[in-house]
């Protein structure tokens, strides 16, 4: 994704020798509605989880400790497969770290933390350039350098040549994934799903549509996200086969296949991005419909535990290709990436674009049964985003924001303060990703990472709403 202009092209207009641009086609929203973002905290604790966020992003802002961190994760991990930092990903590289520095420019505009992110910004464009070819993806690919430049905009002033560029990378990737997806009976879940998946695509273009371009993609991929929650005989076509699970493990554990209900991998993606396009007006045949129909499928896969109703988290097939009952499997953990707090969000946000009350009971219900849940079983021990604290506290502060329930608020201050006590001045980037095991890792990164925890608790503390959770289909 070459600039034809140069380099000079994805300067900030604000910087010299940057090309000024005005006006907006890859930052407009479709959602017209007014919303007025409040901080949650006040007083001492505000004062406290401000200060730890800006000491986070100064940390990440400094080269050298994220080369240091990023060292240090490398050589202590037991995941050293999984853990790879690429410049130009949202999930481990330093398009991930333009949002939250971008983040934290659109709360202080004169504090310099612009010049961080175009710093950030342009050492992601390079890693691209260099590489020639990469995903389309949102967390290690195109549409999340799209992600970061809309982040780091000013609400679209800045990087707009950079976005339409982003724009037409993912059109074009989006009319081939939507053709094959709307065959497909059974495949993979990077083929739907939010991390890799159309769902992921289709979240960054929805801010886009109405751009000519834009919505033609953003068309195409509903309308394939709405084909494949259709049945094929006894199952929903985007179950998964043995055949096309990650690694062996889960293909012995589901030899006939399994249906995912993660947000990151599951169908509660692809059913959140569609609501969002329903709340939105965008048009498609069959998307409304869509929408009810996998919203009440996934209400409906329910398991109880003590404090009340969870979900698994994937749904085994019986060998006739038939889903068992979901009683038949235990509550998965409560983590943005897999459990109760995702499926609770794509719920709600399906009430919302239906205006249907049952599905907010039952978002709720989810919703203040996980909070319930003591920390010992929550299966959830790191701070951070994808599978910790951060990610149950950034959808808590959601459903806090929108229903103004003070019970729903007070449990989010709860989850502050377990962030804040888990907070490590003598670390290298101010919070560690525990990984299974319990060892504490410096990941600097907005996934797994310091990054994402410094985000969301500085989203608590402002009055600038965190549109970057578009990227985590929260919002």
């Amino acid at each position: 994704m070459s600039a034809p202009n140069g380099q000079a092209e994805y300067l900030p207009a604000a910087l010299p020798g940057a090309v000024t641009v005005t006006g907006s086609l890859s930052g407009e929203s479709l959602d017209p509605r007014p919303h007025v973002w409040r901080p949650l905290l006040t007083g001492p604790q505000l004062r406290q989880a401000r200060s730890v966020a800006i000491d986070v992003a100064e940390r990440l802002a400094d080269r050298r400790i994220v080369r240091d961190a990023v060292a240090s994760a490398a050589a202590r991990t037991q995941f050293p497969r999984a853990l790879h930092w690429a410049p130009y990903g949202v999930a481990q590289g330093e398009a991930g770290l333009a949002i939250l520095h971008g983040y934290l420019d659109s709360c202080g505009p004169d504090l310099g933390w612009d010049r961080v992110a175009h710093d950030e910004l342009a050492l992601a464009v390079s890693a691209m350039e260099q590489l020639g070819h990469v995903q389309m993806d949102p967390f290690a690919g195109v549409a999340g350098l799209g992600f970061a430049a809309r982040a780091a905009s000013r609400g679209g002033l800045r990087y707009r040549r950079l976005m339409l560029q982003v724009d037409a990378e993912l059109v074009n990737a989006a009319a081939t994934i939507a053709d094959r997806m709307r065959h497909d009976d059974g495949m993979p879940v990077s083929r739907f799903d939010l991390i890799s998946g159309a769902a992921g695509l289709a979240a960054y273009l929805l801010p886009a549509a109405g751009v000519r371009e834009a919505d033609s993609g953003l068309r195409r991929l509903l309308a394939a996200l709405v084909a494949i929650t259709g049945e094929s005989g006894v199952r929903p076509r985007w179950f998964t086969p043995a055949w096309a699970m990650a690694d062996e493990s889960l293909s012995a554990a589901y030899p006939h296949g399994h249906l995912n209900l993660g947000l990151a991998h599951g169908i509660p993606g692809p059913l959140a991005v569609m609501a969002l396009a329903v709340d939105a007006g965008v048009e498609v045949p069959g998307l409304a419909e869509a929408v009810r129909g996998t919203a009440c499928w996934l209400a409906a896969q329910v398991v109880e535990d003590p404090w009340g109703i969870s979900w698994p988290t994937m749904i085994g097939l019986d060998p006739a290709g038939r889903p068992r009952p979901a009683g038949d499997h235990q509550a998965g953990r409560t983590a943005w990436c897999y459990g109760a707090p995702g499926v609770c969000r794509a719920l709600w946000l399906a009430a919302r674009a239906l205006d249907d009350d049952s599905l907010r009971e039952v978002a709720l219900a989810g919703l203040r049964a996980l909070l319930s849940r003591p920390p010992a079983s929550r299966g959830v021990d790191s701070p951070t985003f994808c599978h910790g604290l951060a990610g149950m506290l950034q959808i808590t502060l959601r459903f806090a924001d929108e229903t103004g329930d003070p019970h729903l608020a007070a449990a989010a201050r709860g989850l502050v303060d377990e962030l804040l006590a888990v907070y490590s001045a003598d670390s290298l980037v101010g919070f560690q990703n525990v990984e299974p095991g319990g060892a504490g890792i410096d990941q600097p990164g907005l996934l797994d990472g310091a990054a994402g925890v410094a985000a969301v608790l500085m989203a608590c503390c402002t009055d600038v709403e965190p549109t970057w959770d578009r990227l985590f289909l929260l919002s």
